[in-house]
């Protein structure tokens, strides 16, 4: 037979409840530290600053605003922003505020905020460990409003020892080369990377470019028209080589139009068995399409890289058409596949019911594991 409780011990319960569910400093700092280092090696921007605005902006990760939208750094929507957002009141009733899907993606943005405005582009002159120039630094820039910003962004980072994370990553810090202007970014081939171009990349690589997704079963990012490869590889943590590699490129440089980008390695075969050429294709588009590895696509259909396309010629993704040719005892059967191009605000819903398909089918198709789509990605919605 159960006990009835006291309203006070009622009262204590909830109290202790409550109480337990919220973190101390010390755990927001153990939990967001190695992001914090991660973006400061991406970036540049300290570590130290880092975990220092995230604890003043989300009251050590206990904010009603953090916990409505893992927005850890206070960023408001502002006029360029795409990406979902959530009301809150600050200087004013019902401001908006950038949403994120997770802690991560938000200090992510928290760097790439600083690091692409004009703004803030005075900090980045200064030691990475000088947190106190950075502390005014951004209060002078308009960051917060609060006279008091810089003094509590100094007493956490001494109070808490947050400047050992900066010391951690200062060794392994990218390198902006910030005296280079974009004529000599052209001159070089595109291989100096300037403080404009980085602002202008970053810029490019929001939503709804930017987002990652995988076809084949291999990663990658709808990158804009403009966005240089240097900064994408800097970005995802990726050597410049690789991406190079990833995406059958060999010279480093701007990209000249909107196009896929892979952030690991192109399967060795497609999806489905054919593909069937759009109006302009190249070789290249196709491979980049439907993530194939541009060698092995040219292996299956006995073809050079320069080869013109017409339209609706079919191409093999999986076997090599000399073998197929030859082989006398199978029956070689025409697989014919209907795509769709992804349009912008579509999702796997929207397309299964144009198709009269299911998510499944559609996910099963394609080889999906999520249900995040790109704008420009070719699905193939009926067999």
């Amino acid at each position: 037979m159960f006990k009835k409780l006291s309203p006070l011990v009622v009262l204590l319960m909830l109290v202790t409840s409550v109480s337990a569910q919220q973190l101390t400093p010390q755990q927001y700092i153990e939990q967001y530290k190695d992001v914090a280092i991660r973006e400061m090696k991406r970036m540049g921007v300290p570590a130290s600053i880092t975990l220092a605005q995230g604890l003043l902006e989300t009251e050590s990760g206990n904010s009603s605003l953090v916990k409505k939208s893992n927005n850890h750094f206070g960023i408001k929507c502002k006029n360029n922003w795409t990406g979902p957002g959530v009301t809150h009141d600050d200087d004013a009733m019902g401001e908006c505020f950038r949403s994120y899907k997770d802690a991560e993606e938000s200090f992510r943005d928290h760097s790439n905020f600083l690091r692409g405005s004009d703004r803030y582009s005075g900090l980045f002159s200064l030691e990475p460990t000088d947190y106190k120039g950075w502390a005014k630094g951004l209060k002078k820039a308009g960051y917060a409003t609060n006279p008091k910003y810089p003094d509590i962004l100094i007493k956490n980072i001494e109070q808490y020892n947050l400047q050992q994370y900066s010391e951690a990553a200062v060794d392994e810090m990218p390198k902006f080369e910030i005296n280079k202007n974009e004529d000599d970014n052209r001159n070089s081939g595109g291989k100096a990377v300037s403080e404009i171009g980085i602002k202008n990349e970053l810029n490019s690589l929001g939503e709804p470019t930017g987002s990652v997704t995988a076809i084949n079963n291999s990663k990658c990012m709808l990158a804009a028209k403009g966005t240089s490869l240097l900064a994408i590889a800097t970005q995802n943590d990726i050597p410049l080589s690789k991406l190079l590699s990833y995406n059958d490129l060999t010279i480093d440089g701007l990209i000249s139009r909107d196009q896929l980008i892979y952030l690991e390695k192109k399967q060795e075969k497609g999806a489905v068995e054919y593909y069937y050429t759009q109006q302009g294709e190249t070789l290249y588009d196709v491979a980049q399409k439907q993530g194939v590895q541009l060698q092995n696509l040219l292996a299956y259909n006995n073809l050079r890289e320069d080869a013109e396309l017409q339209y609706g010629t079919q191409l093999s993704l999986q076997h090599n058409r000399a073998v197929l040719a030859a082989n006398t005892v199978k029956d070689i059967t025409k697989t014919t596949t209907k795509t769709h191009l992804v349009q912008p605000k579509e999702g796997l819903y929207t397309i299964s019911k144009k198709y009269n398909v299911t998510v499944t089918q559609l996910k099963e198709w394609n080889n999906l594991t999520g249900n995040n789509l790109s704008i420009g990605q070719q699905l193939i919605v009926a067999r």
